[in-house]
């Protein structure tokens, strides 16, 4: 299919000092929880970036030296020349497909808790450290101590050119690094000439990008990757003043500009709180101070918005994580003309997340992130059908579509059975919720993908029972019925039903999303489940007009999305709608006074008025499986070769889960597994084992 012409702009190549980028596409340093410590999963994982046209793959941060140690999160490392080989690994897997591979250097200061390298971090200014509140102090550098860092920084440039790096990212962004820190009015009250003024709170950031061009500039390219704005107002740095000042001072001095805002949950909102671009205002004065090529972020992933940004003068080239997570092919599919098979970032953060948690990163669009290596999975090519088998999957949820999906692309023939109007099962009920409606992409890009597979059948307003199953006439059955939210509000806290739970004065999320409602006034929403859900189902409410009490056991509301970056910004987002946050608290009781409740600190009781939504855990649809399985000589009869549960059938969890569920389930149809065996591939050492 040929390439639509508006589209050829981006596939221009960009001049970037001694090196020239193929296309205007570069993927963005991230993070990805796998780094030093799963290096073989990091290194197949950047070369699919660049196997799928990325111009330019970057690392993650590449710590430079111990007392920037930022353990236990998993990033790269160039401490020294044993470092060296893995990074080297991930540059050939990057130049094999005609990529340039950049190295983003990187040492977080006062950020870092040296918990493994037990060296003193260092800063500034004496300061605690920050990340994870590590009960341990940065001191102050003096004159020596920043002559020694840009040395550090200097040789780690040298050992990245060792490597074979084509770009050096010189990283002063997100309120984490060294560079930024110094530039802060708030983190750097020194009066020496590192700091007081503007051009003195920048002397560090300018002497490393001239260190590091004088050392490698000649033969790579170098990038400063920078913060114009904290979205903090006066307090922090602003873009229409400081911000650009920088800018305007260093214009001339790296060989490309990547600008962004601070901090990373600033930079990296989830499609619930920021639409695609929204960081071009922070941005947009730029290319107008420096005649290098300008990068930046913003979840772009429409090829129509991408274009835009460059035709109206804002950016050179588009610097994305998340939208290359989703589809490491993302450019190629525009450069081929197939825009109808990009698979869009729905923008949920689950990458940040699990990489937050210190473990491989996965993504809800892409199943296949993360285990190219382990498991040899490549989001774009399957093995063909090894049988001529007939499969049946009965829901049509985010694991049923994904698992006919991938199924039909194998050739296998498949019904798709959905007991509802629509497909899209916990997808379709979620994305109608607030500002969430970007999570609809799980299911409009598989439905885009099924519909011309002449081997696929959709039939909606299909509930099966067992008979109908037995009858069918499948060789395999897949069951994906999702789950349900229980009222009652057992879950992590609560091991009992909450005494006087009936059902008019208890709904559970799947009554809320089914448009069912308590009586106007008052209503308690108790969640145990410390992700989104919870704050969802206050927010709805509350913009309904109900007078809305969260209630949590947690420290905080929604705390696990710390990790997706959104605590704060839910928090925020709540205490505008004039919701009630009691965190430490738990319910006792439902009666005719309300809701009974528990501070979980001082034992105080206290009562609200109104019903309440437990959001606490679901439980598998799973009535049909235990139809089906009670009876082995039925399934036998029936030809039924396999039965298997998949998705939140199987265990409920998040909508990515069901998703890699379903593409499991499709791409080990027809082979056989060892059930005590570990499913994917591991490093293996070789030892002497001595008496």
């Amino acid at each position: 299919m040929a390439r639509d012409p508006r589209y050829d702009i981006l596939f221009e190549p960009v001049q970037i000092g001694p090196v020239t980028a193929p296309n205007r596409f570069m993927q963005a340093p991230h993070c990805n929880g796998m780094g030093r410590m799963y290096p073989d999963s990091m290194i197949a994982m950047r070369g699919m970036k660049a196997e799928g046209g990325w111009g330019i793959v970057a690392t993650e941060q590449c710590d430079f030296h111990p007392t920037g140690d930022v353990t236990p999160f998993t990033e790269t490392r160039l401490w020294g020349d044993m470092d060296v080989p893995y990074l080297a690994g991930m540059v050939n897997a990057v130049h094999k497909h005609g990529g340039l591979a950049a190295v983003e250097l990187v040492h977080n200061g006062h950020d870092s808790g040296n918990i493994y390298s037990r060296e003193v971090p260092i800063g500034p200014m004496h300061r605690p450290v920050s990340w994870r509140d590590h009960p341990v102090q940065a001191r102050a550098m003096d004159l020596s101590d920043i002559r020694a860092y840009r040395r550090w920084h200097r040789e780690a440039a040298l050992r990245a050119r060792d490597a074979g790096f084509d770009i050096v990212v010189v990283y002063a962004g997100h309120d984490g690094t060294m560079p930024s820190h110094f530039l802060s009015r708030r983190h750097n009250q020194r009066g020496d000439e590192y700091g007081g003024s503007l051009e003195n709170r920048l002397r560090l950031y300018r002497e490393l990008l001239e260190d590091t061009l004088d050392a490698v500039g000649d033969t790579m390219g170098v990038i400063a990757r920078f913060a114009v704005d904290e979205m903090m107002g006066p307090d922090g740095l602003e873009w229409q003043h400081e911000g650009r000042d920088a800018i305007e001072m260093l214009a001339e001095v790296p060989h490309m500009w990547d600008v962004n805002v601070s901090n990373w949950e600033n930079d990296s909102m989830t499609s619930r709180f920021a639409p695609e671009g929204y960081q071009e205002e922070y941005i947009a004065f730029v290319k107008q101070v420096t005649s290098k090529p300008v990068s930046t972020v913003g979840r772009y992933t429409s090829p129509d918005a991408m274009v835009s940004a460059i035709r109206r003068g804002l950016v050179d080239m588009i610097c994305a994580a998340r939208p290359s997570i989703a589809d490491p092919f993302l450019p190629n599919k525009i450069k081929e003309g197939r825009i109808e098979d990009i698979r869009e970032c729905i923008g949920c953060n689950i990458c940040a997340a699990w990489n937050n948690i210190s473990a491989p990163i996965r993504c809800t669009q892409n199943p296949t992130m993360g285990e190219e290596w382990r498991k040899g999975w490549h989001p774009e090519k399957i093995a063909p059908k090894s049988t001529d088998s007939h499969v049946l999957v009965v829901g049509a949820g985010p694991a049923g579509l994904e698992a006919a999906h991938q199924l039909g692309k194998r050739g296998y023939r498949v019904t798709l059975a959905e007991a509802t109007a629509q497909a899209g099962g916990r997808v379709t009920r979620e994305s109608a919720m607030p500002n969430l409606n970007a999570w609809a992409r799980v299911r409009d890009y598989r439905m885009g993908q099924i519909a011309p597979m002449v081997n696929v059948e959709l039939y909606l307003n299909s509930e099966l029972s067992a008979d109908q199953v037995l009858e069918f006439g499948a060789d395999h059955v897949a069951l994906a019925t999702g789950a349900t939210w229980r009222r009652d509000g057992i879950g992590r806290h609560i091991r009992n039903p909450i005494p006087g739970v009936v059902s008019s004065n208890s709904f559970s999320p799947d009554d809320i999303m089914d448009g069912k409602r308590p009586e106007k006034g008052s209503v308690v929403i108790f969640d145990d489940d410390h992700y989104y859900m919870g704050s969802m189902m206050a927010e709805l409410l509350a913009g309904e007009g109900y007078q809305v009490s969260l209630v949590t056991p947690g420290l905080c509301v929604s705390s696990w999305t710390e990790h997706s970056l959104e605590q704060e910004h839910i928090e925020k987002r709540l205490v505008g709608l004039g919701v009630e946050i009691l965190p430490r608290h738990s319910v006792l009781s439902l009666g005719s006074g309300g809701v009974q409740l528990e501070n979980l600190v001082t034992g105080e009781l206290l009562a609200r008025s109104g019903a309440l939504v437990p959001v606490t855990m679901r439980l598998p649809n799973d009535a049909l499986y235990g139809a089906l399985v009670a009876d082995q000589k039925k399934l036998d009869a029936a030809g039924i070769k396999s039965l298997r549960r998949i998705g939140d059938c199987y265990g409920p969890a998040t909508i990515a889960a069901a998703v890699y569920e379903g593409h499991r389930y499709a791409r080990e149809l027809d082979t056989e597994a060892n059930p005590d065996g570990v499913p994917f591939k591991t490093v293996k050492y070789d030892l002497e084992l001595g008496g």
